[in-house]
């Protein structure tokens, strides 16, 4: 879903005579297709994937030249319509109460994030050694998954975790440069979409690990393990290597 939406997005956006500064003829029709796409995804229910799909959709519509304006109406609306869901769902409300104060119930919902911050912290700079880790023996749920950094913190510590965050940089900066240097508009609003995806995948997924985000399911991407998360995040990066054989 998420990969089809910024391909067909992109190729929307890209029509040489499509005006997305109109709001009823132009960014309208666009957001009505990703609220679609959206609502299909919240009846899993799967709110990070959604988030994602919806945050890299933003990317693309924004670099195609929609007005600030309209766009900071749809930033009030949208933050006030996560609100809704957050409240329409108890146990996305515990996952904030949670969030706050993950010690109020250590063995409930603050139990994911003290355990990972367990892992974190004894990491120190250099880490315990490559596959030294203690806490991925059943202590931090899905190890392997959603809060592999964690296992890579305490396994490599600070240098480690450092080095990893660098090299997701490098690959945005690398793929936001292939989108600012290519002609085609098309080629452009697909790398950016691309690129965004990455971003806010590790975003999320680093800030639950460490505490500052809400603990949702998403995987850090090339590095969680899992077969169609890897095989579509493997699709989109060819796709963006593809793209930059034709930038300047």
């Amino acid at each position: 879903m998420k990969l089809g939406m910024i391909l067909f997005l992109s190729r929307w956006l890209s029509k040489q005579d499509y005006d997305i500064t109109s709001f009823t003829r132009g960014l309208l029709p666009p957001l009505g297709l990703i609220g679609l796409a959206f609502g299909l995804i919240m009846l899993q229910p799967d709110l990070g994937t959604g988030a994602v799909m919806l945050g890299a959709a933003m990317m693309i519509v924004f670099t195609a030249g929609a007005k600030m304006k309209h766009l900071g109406f749809l930033a009030l609306g949208g933050a006030a319509g996560f609100v809704g869901l957050i409240l329409a769902a108890p146990y996305r409300l515990k996952r904030i109460t949670g969030f706050l104060d993950p010690w109020s119930d250590p063995l409930g919902t603050g139990y994911q994030i003290i355990q990972s911050l367990y892992a974190i912290g004894p990491g120190g700079l250099g880490g315990l050694g490559l596959g030294m880790s203690r806490q991925k023996y059943a202590y931090v749920p899905e190890p392997q998954t959603d809060f592999i950094f964690s296992i890579l913190a305490e396994e490599l510590g600070f240098i480690g975790g450092l080095i990893v965050l660098l090299l997701f940089a490098a690959l945005v900066w690398r793929g936001m440069r292939v989108a600012m240097t290519i002609s085609d508009g098309f080629g452009s609003l697909l790398a950016v979409g691309i690129v965004g995806m990455v971003a806010i995948q590790v975003v999320i997924n680093i800030g639950v690990v460490i505490g500052m985000m809400p603990v949702t399911g998403i995987t850090l991407p090339l590095i969680s393990y899992g077969g169609s998360s890897l095989t579509l995040m493997l699709t989109a990066l060819g796709i963006l290597l593809n793209i930059s054989r034709y930038a300047r």
